[in-house]
């Protein structure tokens, strides 16, 4: 008898992790390795939330909570969401998870059937199609380009959707290009989505407070209210407030879809962390200031690797309008040979000869639906940014 679900042939395991651990071994082995592939801030959680987590510790708030996030978080979430979106909402329509991926998954895993499509638009985050798929649904990639700035455009979105389209995954600014959707791109979109009421809209916010340049962010249901009643808001505490390893992401949409959400994680995980969740209600109720200052400090970074990278042979690397992602493309790469005999036949082959000739450690295109591309997370010190950068330009021009 067979021991594994046939699920899992149809799922790979996360690139960037996978990047990540490489990066880890070879640094482990004694090799100089910068690693450029890990998404997440290399700032310390500020010190208020810290003290938060140490007063519940203190006052016994170490026991099981609600299934779906205490009170006290909910209505954190529910005074964010209108403070920042302009979104109502009550307690009873709000989730909490053990991180943002968690409620992606908790909804797709609560509303899809076999057959129900989910759009999902390229370059994407890597884990949206494999929690489609282990879901039961079918994702449905659209891509979009270079030449559209990674955005997808209404005529795109219009063609991607069919009778059994069920969601739309929306993510802006974006993993992995940090692109930025603005007000009239967005709505240009959400008409689309008008004409096509069978199709929810699961919007991904995780990268809202870090964005650039006076780009201003919004959220599908705030642009187009009529939205609203099939509309996942998805955020949580990860990014902006460097809490990836507390673990609490958030969503606020329908008491139906909720409801089966919570469903869904009550036999799962149950709730998350009792000390992370209030750590994030001090994070959303507390002082921002801090998120300005590592604002500066991302745009200072981001500005460096762009303008290195474009310098580096065959390289060309939009300037992106928030997260702390840069997606150059290698289209002028392909085809040459590494100094170590390595064919540059695609991206996964530059990211393998860069990492293992370099020690620079990038996530290739392909994981992200989009190539020929590679991923740089600029979450890292500015000298590390600077000797990766002059590494890969040294790579490039090596290459014949």
């Amino acid at each position: 008898m067979k021991l594994l679900s046939t699920t899992l042939e149809r799922v790979k395991p996360s690139p960037t992790i996978a990047v990540t651990n490489k990066a880890a071994e070879l640094k482990a082995a004694g090799r100089d390795i910068i690693g450029l592939g890990a998404g997440e801030p290399d700032f310390d959680t500020p010190q208020h939330i810290k003290d938060a987590a140490v007063v519940a510790i203190a006052l016994g708030k170490t026991k099981y909570t609600a299934v779906d996030g205490i009170p006290e978080l909910k209505q954190a979430i529910c005074a964010k969401f209108k403070r920042d979106n302009g979104l109502d909402y009550v307690p009873a329509q709000v989730s909490v998870s053990s991180g943002g991926k968690q409620v992606l998954y908790n909804a797709l895993m609560a509303t899809l059937n076999e057959g129900d499509e989910v759009v999902i638009p390229a370059p994407y985050w890597v884990s949206y199609p494999d929690m489609v798929l282990l879901a039961g649904g079918t994702p449905v990639v659209a891509e979009a380009s270079l030449q559209t700035g990674f955005k997808l455009t209404a005529d795109q979105l219009e063609a991607a959707i069919t009778p059994r389209t069920k969601w739309f995954i929306f993510n802006s600014p974006s993993n992995p290009t940090g692109a930025g959707y603005s007000r009239d791109e967005l709505k240009a979109l959400t008409d689309v989505l008008m004409r096509h009421p069978h199709v929810w809209v699961m919007t991904d916010d995780m990268y809202e407070h870090l964005a650039y340049d006076g780009f201003e962010f919004c959220t599908p249901a705030e642009v187009e209210p009529r939205l609203y009643d099939r509309t996942l808001t998805v955020n949580g505490v990860s990014k902006a407030y460097a809490m990836t390893g507390w673990r609490i992401g958030y969503a606020a949409g329908p008491q139906e879809l909720i409801g089966a959400m919570r469903k869904v994680q009550s036999q799962s995980t149950s709730n998350p962390c009792s000390i992370s969740q209030w750590a994030a209600v001090e994070a959303l109720n507390g002082p921002h200031e801090f998120i300005a200052e590592n604002n500066a400090a991302f745009v200072r970074r981001r500005n460096l690797v762009v303008e290195m990278l474009n310098a580096a042979e065959g390289i060309s690397c939009p300037t992106p309008e928030g997260a702390f992602y840069v997606y150059p493309s290698i289209a002028g790469l392909i085809g040459k040979t590494s100094p170590a005999g390595v064919e540059i036949v695609d991206d996964e082959a530059f990211a393998t000869a860069l990492l293992e000739e370099t020690g620079v450690a990038v996530v290739f295109g392909a994981a992200f639906g989009l190539s020929p591309n590679f991923r740089v997370s600029y979450a890292t010190s500015d000298e590390a940014l600077k000797e990766a950068c002059t590494r890969i330009q040294g790579f490039c021009a090596a290459l014949t």
